[in-house]
């Protein structure tokens, strides 16, 4: 049983890996792989295999309505630094500003202003970036 247990911890990892990159760009999974300690490895391998491998790997939503998502909820715990991650992976895939807007401004009913106040903020700059 541990193989078998060793074997598909193995894949969902490689599968998690795959779909990390796809989201978020190799420049940012690289550098987060780089500063992997042994304190903080067992975090990593488990956002890997049941964030990546298991969660964004499932068929019920595709790649662009995860990240919507995860920018809505981002938003509404206010979460910053992976709010403005995710914003910019979104833009960097194709979302349309306009969309991710959209997102934002309907969280600012559920979630509350100010959060979505602030996500405006940092999709303002990140579309700044995108264009220069």
């Amino acid at each position: 049983m541990s193989d078998q247990y060793d074997s598909g911890r193995a894949a969902a990892h490689e599968v998690g890996m795959r779909n990390r990159r796809t989201v978020l760009g190799d420049a940012h999974v690289d550098a987060a792989v780089a500063k992997q300690t042994p304190t903080t490895e067992i975090f990593q391998d488990f956002i890997t295999r049941t964030a990546w491998g298991d969660i964004w790997n499932r068929e019920g939503l595709d790649h662009t309505q995860r990240r919507l998502l995860t920018i809505a909820v981002l938003t509404a715990v206010g979460n910053d630094g992976e709010l403005d991650m995710h914003i910019r992976a979104a833009l960097r895939a194709g979302v349309d500003k306009d969309l991710i807007a959209e997102v934002l401004l309907h969280t600012a009913v559920y979630a509350g202003v100010p959060n979505s106040n602030h996500g405006f903020k940092l999709l303002s700059a990140a579309v700044a970036e995108e264009e220069n």
